[in-house]
């Protein structure tokens, strides 16, 4: 019980210390916030009459896949965090000290995890301003929240491992870019039917596009009703990617995090 207690310890200390750096830098928490917010805007306002949706109420099909889309933008989070904390040798003085290691990437998980709930939180607000529902109950609305923060959970290995990887923070702006194509290529914005065959199939089976349409499902949003097996079993497709990518990341990230130079 006195080990737990001490593991606890550390997780809660070490989760502190990532919360005091968005204390410490409002304005960058604010754009991570407030970015989500304008792209739903500018989709849904510049471009919501041509594309009109499945049932012509663009807004309504789009917030859900823009509530997905920010779990992956907070993916760019963890990978810079990770890397500025590698490149300055905090990582290296985290390791050396009697903290356990797994704390210091419990602590990680908690506080990314904490800003998304935050984050997913301000585009609700924003998606009810602009006319979207919810019209299903408590229990789905508390299930999609959990697919989504699955899904979080999955891209937050991910990212720690990317962070881990590449050579300081700079390198970072290659994820980054690489964050767009994942984006674009998904069901968020229009119909993968609509995309060449290959490259519709592609999309589909992205774990974005699976989230997306699983959190339609739930909050009875209208979705373009593809008849793939994807689409069809949404929510199942959504877990199974999400705990795939976890099951494929968390030991690579753990690997990374043995064989850093003490």
């Amino acid at each position: 019980m006195t080990a737990l207690r001490w593991y606890a310890s550390d997780v809660w200390t070490l989760t502190r210390r990532d919360l005091a750096h968005w204390l410490a830098r409002p304005g960058v928490a604010a754009v991570s916030w407030l970015f989500p917010i304008m792209i739903l805007l500018m989709f849904g306002g510049l471009f919501g009459g041509a594309i009109g949706g499945p049932s012509g109420r663009y807004f309504e099909f789009l917030v859900p896949g823009m509530l997905a889309l920010t779990v992956v933008f907070g993916l760019e989070t963890t990978v810079t965090a990770v890397a500025t904390d590698a490149a300055k040798g905090v990582t290296d003085r985290l390791r050396s000290m009697p903290t356990n290691a797994s704390a210091v990437v419990a602590g990680r998980c908690l506080a990314d995890l904490a800003n998304s709930v935050l984050g997913l939180g301000i585009l609700v607000l924003a998606g009810l301003a602009v006319g979207w529902r919810w019209n299903h109950g408590l229990v789905a609305a508390l299930g999609a929240l959990c697919l989504l923060v699955l899904l979080r959970f999955a891209l937050l290995w991910l990212g720690i491992y990317l962070g881990l990887v590449v050579k300081g923070p700079e390198s970072v702006a290659a994820v980054q870019i690489l964050v767009w194509p994942v984006a674009f290529l998904s069901g968020v914005f229009v119909d993968p039917t609509t995309m060449p065959s290959w490259l519709g199939a592609i999309a589909s089976w992205n774990p974005l596009s699976t989230t997306a349409s699983a959190v339609r499902e739930l909050s009875g949003s209208p979705g373009w009703g593809a008849d793939s097996y994807a689409a069809r079993h949404a929510v199942l497709v959504a877990v199974a990617s999400a705990l795939v990518l976890t099951a494929v990341f968390l030991p690579l990230s753990a690997r990374r995090y043995r064989r850093l130079a003490a």
